[in-house]
């Protein structure tokens, strides 16, 4: 089955790609979680708009990338999370948490689309979070969750 990605899966391809993959994969993971539309031959105007979109927030160049990745990967980032006495958090760290973070420790501005979590951060603790700033680059943000 022919898809159009309107987010970027991991191992598939980026926002506006068009793939072929099995119909069960398509139908059961990607469609119904929104990563992506089913192919039609009126979809090119939003191909066009969603790569378009993409390419404003893309860094520009490897260069730029590779000096992001180490301003990112010099720092340890402090996350503020409501937890218990035990440690355990009240919800979870998202993605969007994280780029809030790293903006506030005064580094760049994050998509958060482009973080990947390993799972998810419930308790207070050291964790890392995987930042895509290029097709060929790739960063380690080390995150400190502490009770706030």
């Amino acid at each position: 089955m022919k898809v159009i990605l309107t987010h970027e899966v991991t191992g598939l391809g980026t926002a506006g790609d068009v793939v072929d993959v099995k119909d069960g994969y398509a139908r059961n993971f990607l469609l119904r979680r929104g990563l992506a539309t089913g192919w039609t031959k009126g979809v090119a105007k939003q191909v066009a708009a969603i790569q378009k979109g993409r390419e404003v927030r893309e860094i520009k160049s490897l260069d730029e990338a590779k000096g992001m990745k180490g301003q990112l990967e010099a720092k340890s980032v402090k996350v503020v999370a409501k937890a218990g006495k035990s440690g355990r958090l009240f919800g979870a760290v998202t993605q969007g948490d994280v780029a809030d973070a790293v903006k506030a420790a005064g580094g760049p501005q994050l998509d958060r689309r482009k973080i990947e979590l390993s799972g998810p951060i419930k308790a207070t603790g050291s964790f890392e979070a995987l930042v895509r700033l290029h097709p060929e680059v790739q960063a380690t943000v080390k995150l400190d969750v502490i009770a706030g």
